[in-house]
């Protein structure tokens, strides 16, 4: 059965999707592509120059940048136009999300700014709170950070010590804490602090940097991204006015987790411009670094490296857009002016809370493996900061910690999509329980040849091992099945291989359809490496944990069945790397 117009998360692991319904940058209009272009022309005239300066954490050079953002637009995309910003579909301001990635340290100081920041209000403030700070940060006049993180809370938020006790005549709370990693803490203005009422009611306020009591940390000394601020905001008594609690009292969590969910977003479109960076700058390196009398560009295994980190780049590509128009279509409707717009705007964002966390986790691991391959390919030059490849590599590596480490999101796609069975969203269980019936029609429609006919089987195949493993570990565990971590980092990856794989399958189909199959020819091998290499994960990681969940004869009837449905005809992957591999080379870039 298709998927059609229906706003449920999660539904592409037991629907087929229709590639209709796919946004892909195929499908960027005009003025999507303005938003794109007037940021990358921003980035190179104004940030670009002044990159070392920026990275020696010039406070005065960051805002005056920022501001100048603002004066064009950049930071104003996700601010309704009542409250001075564009009101911008998230097409767009993913697009200048990633188009921003090349300022590097300001390139998250102002993502900062204008996403984990500045949402917060968007999504949850009053009509009141949105008139007073929203245009400000819009216009980039004023700038916001996120005080979420304390010393003894990471992942584990909701254990935060910050406290907020009301006045006794009611105009006040008094807030006492210590935030630690706050990005733009060194200038901003607008901090968005979480609290416990009397100790207990885990509540947003929104904080000015002029309160008395509002004081900072020194900068932490940083493994990469050293141009941004990052300080511990330390709040001492700070009379914060009733009308500054943000939300309703005791509903911070709803505002933290939802946020933290377009954190994850924003950060995969941020790690998809740096990677393409990353691929820019290993491939002009390649084409003028000469080694035994020829450029190592014409090398094969240099070939493969840069085929391998566009292959991924452009399964990332597809997931960030898709992602973005499911985003898109859940908030467009929004009535900003409304009472209920935090309720309305939680419920939509939540709706694709393991999307969000997917993009999370499967881009900040491209951009580690794009960042390291990149420097391999410099050699020792990528090892010395005169190239800037050094740089990427330390920078990359934060995004597996920052808006949850990649552990806590795998269990969080995994705890999501066990609410959604539960609530009877999403029919997993009752999914898993027909698979033999279903397990039977797949194996017995088994393409034998066409075109795409064994990718689009093996995207099949993927959901339908998913569910065989999910249904033996509810089996075995039930409810208890949350207590196992391993088992669901196991299932989480899954779910992740499957809409990496599904993602650059229908975006490859609709280009086909719209370009033919001559120019599509370079995205038709890249999506036959990322599905049949990605199906190699599945397959492995099926193995594995039935190898857990099951044993002696039960485990060899299993595998004999895995074996039966995973099985396929292996591609050239030699030939296809190489072909893509050059065609990276010579036009010394990423390309789709």
């Amino acid at each position: 059965m298709a998927l059609k117009n229906k706003a449920v998360g999660a539904h592409f692991l037991i629907e087929e999707t229709e590639k209709s319904s796919l946004v892909t940058p195929e499908d960027f209009s005009d003025e999507q592509r303005m938003f794109a272009e007037t940021t990358r022309s921003f980035i190179e005239k104004e940030v670009v120059p002044k990159d070392e300066a920026i990275e020696s954490l010039d406070y005065g050079l960051t805002v005056n940048l920022i501001r100048k953002a603002g004066e064009l637009g950049l930071v104003a995309a996700d601010v309704p136009e009542a409250y001075g910003g564009l009101g911008a579909d998230k097409v767009s301001s993913t697009l200048i999300t990633e188009s921003l990635a090349k300022g590097s340290s300001f390139s998250l100081s102002v993502s900062a700014h204008s996403g984990i920041g500045t949402l917060p209000i968007v999504f949850f403030g009053n009509d009141a709170q949105k008139k007073k700070y929203l245009p400000d940060l819009a216009s980039g006049t004023k700038i916001a950070a996120y005080c979420l993180t304390e010393p003894s809370s990471g992942s584990d938020a909701l254990s935060a010590k910050t406290t907020a006790k009301r006045s006794k005549d009611g105009k006040y709370y008094i807030l006492n804490g210590e935030k630690q990693f706050i990005t733009n803490a060194g200038f901003a203005d607008i901090f968005i602090v979480y609290a416990k009422i009397e100790g207990k009611d885990f509540t947003t306020f929104i904080v000015e940097r002029t309160m008395e009591g509002v004081s900072l940390g020194p900068e932490e000394k940083k493994m990469g991204i050293k141009g941004s601020s990052t300080r511990p905001v330390i709040l001492e008594n700070v009379k914060v006015p009733a009308g500054n609690l943000l939300g309703e009292a005791g509903k911070g969590h709803v505002i933290a987790f939802n946020i933290l969910n377009i954190g994850r977003f924003k950060l995969a479109a941020g790690v998809l411009g740096s990677a393409k960076e990353a691929i820019r700058l290993s491939a002009t390196f390649a084409n003028e670094r000469t080694q035994f009398k020829k450029l190592i560009s014409s090398f094969p295994l240099i070939r493969r490296k840069l085929a391998d980190m566009n292959v991924r780049t452009y399964t990332l590509e597809s997931m960030v857009y898709r992602t973005s128009g499911l985003i898109d279509g859940a908030l467009k409707d929004l009535d900003y002016s409304s009472s209920d717009i935090g309720w309305q705007s939680a419920k939509g964002i939540a709706e694709y809370a393991i999307e969000c966390s997917i993009n999370k986790v499967f881009g900040s691991e491209t951009l580690d493996f794009v960042a390291d391959e990149g420097l391999q390919i410099h050699g020792g030059y990528g090892f010395t900061k005169d190239y800037k490849i050094e740089r990427i590599y330390r920078d990359s590596r934060i995004n597996r910690i920052f808006e949850g480490t990649n552990e806590i999101n795998r269990l969080v796609v995994m705890s999501t999509l066990q609410k959604k069975a539960v609530k009877g969203e999403l029919p997993l269980l009752e999914k898993a329980n027909t698979l033999k019936d279903e397990i039977e029609d797949l194996l017995e429609n088994r393409p034998t040849d066409g075109f795409l006919k064994q990718e689009t089987y093996l995207v099949s195949a993927a959901k339908k091992l998913f569910l065989l493993v999910l249904g033996l570990a509810y089996r075995k565990y039930g409810l208890n099945l949350q207590k196992e971590q391993q088992l669901l980092s196991h299932l989480s990856d899954l779910v992740i291989q499957i809409y990496a794989m599904e993602s650059v399958l229908l975006r490859t189909m609709k280009r086909l359809e719209k370009l033919g199959s001559e120019k599509a020819e370079n995205g038709l091998d890249m999506m036959r490496l990322a599905i049949f290499e990605g199906f190699d994960k599945t397959e492995s990681l099926v193995k594995e944990a039935l190898a857990h969940l099951e044993e002696g004869e039960a485990l060899i009837r299993r595998l004999a069945s895995v074996q039966k449905i995973a099985y396929r005809l292996p591609i050239d992957a030699i030939r296809l790397k190489g072909r893509i591999g050059m065609r990276v080379a010579e036009a010394s870039r990423y390309i789709v």
